[in-house]
């Protein structure tokens, strides 16, 4: 399996730190990119962030309009019926990245999982199954689409988890947003819950609480 094309910027010389980041339906890496200058990382952050691209597929919910996407939407029901094993093959689609940043001298605890919305549902599978113990796991606007299916590796069932949402999201509903973290709270997970007024999006105030938890989980 090769991996996927994808947008890759640094915050120093000498990265010592991995972000790996999935957009959401329809986008590609370069949704996000924009967003590295924004955060506003200490002037020593040496971080590499990915940002690898959805392959193009039909999206069901969208009339078989073929489109980036990380797996088929199937209903737009309120828990979402989705092609699980799609989701399942983007994340191991994506544990290649990891796998290499590993290759390439990142400790596993200094690599961090951010997805939005689909890329984020793509994000809770791999980080609670990845083999090594990751540095955290950030999830923008999604969903926990294989909660029921998961089984979780015993490397991260300590894994730091921050969830973001928007209080007025009309693609993602909050309540889906507050499942996963209740769902999560119950295996013993600490997470981070915070929501902002807005829909299926991105804003300031956001942004600042990214970096900062950025900053905590790299001890920048």
């Amino acid at each position: 399996m090769t991996l996927l094309p994808a947008v890759e910027l640094t915050t120093g010389s000498i990265p010592d730190a991995t972000v790996i980041w999935l957009h959401g339906l329809g986008a590609d890496g370069n949704d996000f990119a924009p967003i590295v200058p924004e955060l506003q990382l200490p002037k020593n952050a040496q971080v590499r962030f990915l940002f690898p691209h959805a392959p193009s597929i039909p999206v069901t919910v969208n009339g078989g309009y073929v489109m980036p996407a990380w797996f088929d939407i199937l209903e737009m029901e309120i828990d979402r019926k989705v092609d699980s094993r799609q989701l399942v093959s983007s994340a191991e689609k994506i544990r290649l990245f990891i796998d290499r940043e590993i290759e390439r001298g990142i400790n596993s605890k200094r690599i961090l999982l951010a997805g939005f919305s689909q890329g984020g549902a793509v994000a809770y599978h791999l980080s609670l199954t990845y083999d090594k113990p990751l540095g955290g796991l950030l999830a923008m606007s999604t969903y926990f689409a294989t909660s029921d299916i998961i089984e979780v590796s015993d490397a991260n069932k300590a894994l730091p988890i921050a969830i973001q949402h928007g209080t007025f999201d009309p693609v993602v509903p909050e309540n889906l947003g507050q499942k996963a973290a209740a769902t999560l709270s119950e295996w013993g997970y600490v997470v981070r819950y915070q929501n902002y007024p807005m829909e299926h999006s991105v804003c300031p105030q956001q942004i600042d609480h990214i970096s900062e938890w950025f900053v905590e989980r790299l001890g920048m």
